[in-house]
């Protein structure tokens, strides 16, 4: 008897160890980060229903939600950290993800479905020359004679329009490039007429200046959200247009792209 008890203690024992390690299994394989470089191009991200997403960045961050699929898609942004989760299934739709300090965007294009597999946590990471300049001891002079960045791209493209005529000055590396000024369908909704006026290319990225020009009668704010076309920042002059034919009912955003405006709007 006291045999049978022992053998049945020695059995519930293993059990227990057996179902601890497929657990341990089970939350190895669920929390394996997986890491994605930021390269410029979107990233493809593929949602199951019900199962959160978590996608660490750098720093932190601001995510937009296109309008298609608010109230589908679930976005929190804690401290650099974002969770996703959908309620149903929907297409591909583009989250712009931009960072709070260096103004760098994120795209991805991403999709919901019933089925799929694990959702493993992402880290999305930037190399060294993507990097903007974050040493303190680095004299503006020394920022000023690299690569320029999207910072400086956008800084700029808007002293090219804006500025006074005697600050105006060209910059070594940004060189201007030929430019089809045809008006283009650049917001979702036709809200905005769009109008390209300049841009210049550097170091791979281009930089593009489009007047915008409120085509309603209602005040509009404008959110990049909205924006057709792949774009790696967009930067608005001024985010609030009065209504069509006042003084204030037009202004300019810059996108900067990987790609020429023609084949990027």
């Amino acid at each position: 008897m006291r045999e049978t008890k022992s053998i049945h203690h020695v059995i519930a024992i293993w059990l227990g160890v057996a179902l601890i390690l497929a657990q341990s299994l089970v939350h190895a394989e669920t929390d394996t980060l997986e890491r994605i470089e930021w390269k410029k191009a979107p990233i493809r991200l593929e949602l199951v229903v019900g199962q959160e997403q978590r996608i660490e960045f750098p720093d932190a961050v601001k995510v937009g939600v296109p309008a298609s699929v608010q109230g589908l898609l679930r976005t929190q942004s804690v401290n650099g950290m974002v969770y996703l989760l959908a309620h149903a299934p929907f297409g591909s739709n583009r989250l712009m993800v931009r960072e709070l300090d260096s103004g760098r965007i994120y795209l991805f294009d991403v999709t919901a479905a019933e089925e799929g597999g694990a959702s493993h946590p992402l880290q999305v990471y930037v190399t060294d020359d993507q990097s903007p300049q974050k040493n303190g001891a680095t004299s503006s002079n020394e920022v000023d004679q690299g690569q320029p960045g999207y910072i400086q791209l956008t800084r700029f493209a808007a002293q090219q329009l804006y500025a006074p005529a005697r600050l105006v000055k060209d910059r070594p590396g940004i060189v201007r490039i030929p430019l089809t000024r045809d008006p283009v369908e650049l917001f979702h909704g036709g809200t905005m007429e769009a109008t390209p006026l300049v841009a210049w290319r550097a170091s791979g990225l281009y930089v593009t200046a489009v007047k915008l020009t409120n085509r309603t009668e209602q005040p509009q704010t404008l959110d990049p959200r909205y924006l057709r076309g792949a774009w790696l920042t967009a930067t608005f002059q001024h985010h609030r247009l009065l209504p069509k034919g006042d003084e204030a009912d037009t202004t300019a955003v810059y996108l900067i792209s990987a790609r020429p405006f023609e084949v990027s709007h």
